[in-house]
C-alpha cells in the first residue's frame, strides 16, 4: 500500500518537475522536491523499492535543475 502511494506521489512530483523545466518556471521544483521527499519516506516504509527509487530520481532531477538555475529560474 505504501509503495502505491509512493509511486503516485512520485508521479505527481515528476510532472511538476517536468513543467519546472520551462524557463522561468524553475521555481516549481521547490514544490516538487518536498513532495518527492514525502514520497521517498513512504517508499522507505514499503517492502518494494520501486516507489522509493522513482522519488529519488525526482529528487536528483529537481535538485540538479535548481542547481543549474541558481535556485530561482
Amino acid at each position: 500500500m505504501f509503495n502505491i502511494l509512493s509511486i503516485l506521489v512520485g508521479l505527481v512530483a515528476f510532472v511538476i518537475a517536468l513543467v519546472g523545466l520551462v524557463p522561468l518556471l524553475g521555481w516549481l521544483n521547490w514544490l516538487a522536491l518536498p513532495m518527492a521527499i514525502v514520497g521517498t519516506a513512504l517508499g522507505l516504509l514499503s517492502d518494494s523499492k520501486s516507489g522509493r527509487n522513482l522519488n529519488l530520481l525526482v529528487l536528483i532531477f529537481g535538485g540538479f535543475r535548481l542547481f543549474l538555475g541558481g535556485g530561482f529560474i
